[in-house]
């Protein structure tokens, strides 16, 4: 493998849609998420009142790459090999102590099934991006509540939370104005959306105009799709690709084959027959790498066109599509934006003037570090003493170097480098933090290094 990677060596470009090119304004979305689901636990599931109020520290407990293990109503932040580094139980974070007791400091006991298909279970759930992140928050609250009212041994709502999470997303409710977030986002995409900045919709017409081949490809369903892309892009947003796939079911779309997942033509927004195959550029729904590359290869006339995938979950977008496709990913990670801290803090017991210094600056960030979890790049071990010396990699952080070949803060950031501009990927012959463009987390850097950069 080479150690360093070219857009210009890529004769496709794939684009995942929400948070990648469009962009949401996320204290503004993240509340609405919030109150969608919360309302339907309330009104359909008799769920307590007091979900439907948030005070806005609340929304600190968000923080990517958490896992919440179902049963017992425990959230982790798990290091690299698998140990728990953070823990909450509901939103309550636990004591080093209860962790090592609960734990020990030995591998999760799902942590095989988990790292190796970055995946969901019956059992846990993975947070690894926007849309999930205030359910994770409206989880934890859910077992607090439960508390309250009654010692719980396993918990039992996971049910009602998907139930709330089908209301407000199934494929009909946009257009039947159904849940809260659909009808909301229509009436006010300002307030939720952000415009696709002018260099990088130059940058896509650069693209194409350079002959590369543009997917979008989304989970999200066509209407929803349209309403986006037009007010990001502008009506004629159908020019800057060649292929939009809508409700494409990821990470399905990478791992299910032709027959499980067939490509359908749309009408009207409705979903037509199964196709056989791929045989033209256009708008489908649904589908499978599969049978796109086949096509791929007919438009590119190569036998082994290279494809670079955008997109940010690791779930859905990125390791699916270098494990299943074996493609090319570009990570989009806001939080390169705002990894102010260099050093997770402990909340208790650090001094105030020593904990003040990046506080002021989190705010104004477009992404703040959750006070609770601490970076998303970096933690130290629990109870043990001295632990300023030992910090070790989060899983997600490690999943980063292993899945994507970079990982940047927005499109936006490489827009205006020249196309054959040569980046250096993750290989596990290079430094963690080679992958990352324009600079790496400061959580990462040896603290030397802190020293000249600051």
């Amino acid at each position: 493998m080479q150690r360093y990677f070219s857009l210009a060596d890529c004769d496709v470009m794939g684009f995942d849609l929400d948070h990648t090119l469009c962009r949401y304004h996320l204290p503004q979305s993240a509340r609405l998420i919030y109150d969608s689901f919360a309302q339907y636990l309330v009104t359909e599931k008799g769920y307590d009142e007091d979900l439907l109020t948030l005070a806005p520290d609340n929304l600190d407990f968000c923080c990517k790459g958490l896992v919440l293990d179902i049963e017992e109503g425990n959230f982790l932040k798990l290091a690299e090999d698998g140990t728990v580094l953070r823990a909450s139980h509901g939103t309550k974070s636990m004591t080093s102590e209860e962790i090592l007791e609960t734990y020990g400091r030995r591998e999760w006991k799902h942590f095989n099934t988990v790292s190796g298909m970055v995946s969901r279970s019956a059992k846990y759930y993975l947070y690894d991006n926007y849309f999930d992140l205030p359910g994770a928050l409206l989880c934890a609250r859910v077992v607090d509540s439960l508390d309250q009212h009654d010692a719980q041994k396993k918990y039992d709502f996971w049910k009602d939370m998907v139930a709330a999470i089908q209301h407000n997303y199934k494929i009909t409710a946009f257009k039947e104005d159904c849940g809260m977030y659909f009808p909301e986002v229509k009436n006010h995409p300002d307030k939720y959306l952000q415009r696709c900045p002018e260099s990088v919709k130059k940058w896509l017409k650069q693209l194409k105009s350079a002959g590369k081949i543009l997917l979008l490809i989304t989970s999200s369903h066509s209407d929803y799709c349209r309403l986006l892309c037009e007010h990001i892009l502008g009506n004629d947003f159908e020019e800057y690709f060649d292929i939009v796939i809508t409700n494409a079911l990821k990470p399905g779309f990478f791992s299910h084959t032709p027959n499980q997942r067939p490509f359908r033509t749309l009408e009207n927004d409705e979903e037509q027959e199964a196709l056989l195959s791929l045989d033209k550029p256009g708008w489908y729904s649904q589908g499978n790498a599969i049978q796109l590359y086949e096509l791929l290869k007919k438009m590119t006339g190569k036998l082994d066109p290279k494809v670079v995938y955008f997109g940010d979950s690791m779930h859905s977008d990125i390791f699916p599509a270098r494990h299943y496709s074996n493609w090319e990913t570009v990570f989009i990670l806001e939080e390169l934006l705002g990894d102010k801290v260099t050093l997770p803090v402990e909340t208790e017991s650090e001094p105030l003037e020593k904990k003040g210094k990046y506080e002021g600056d989190q705010l104004q960030a477009p992404y703040f570090v959750s006070k609770q979890w601490g970076s998303f790049f970096v933690d130290r071990l629990p109870g043990l003493e001295n632990a300023e010396e030992i910090l070790v990699h989060t899983w997600s952080c490690k999943c980063i170097s292993t899945y994507s070949t970079i990982a940047i803060p927005s499109l936006e950031a490489i827009a205006d480098l020249p196309l054959d501009y040569r980046f250096t990927r993750f290989s596990a012959n290079s430094s963690a933090t080679a992958g990352y463009y324009p600079s790496p987390p400061r959580a990462l850097l040896p603290n030397e290094e802190l020293v000249t950069t600051k």
